[in-house]
């Protein structure tokens, strides 16, 4: 993974949870709710997996 790729997807994440709070708060169909989690879910899931590896 090269270097830009964490700051990137922390950007991702951050950007996904606030996307996912405001559709929360304005009511926005569950299916654009659960698009925003999935990726939150996804970016999560890439850097914890790299952080165990490169520990």
């Amino acid at each position: 993974m090269t270097s830009w790729w964490r700051p990137a997807l922390w950007l991702l994440l951050i950007l996904s949870v606030a996307a996912n709070a405001v559709a929360s708060s304005l009511d926005v169909s569950v299916v654009v709710g659960l698009g925003f989690g999935l990726v939150t879910l996804a970016c999560a899931v890439v850097l914890a997996a790299h952080h165990y590896r490169h520990r």
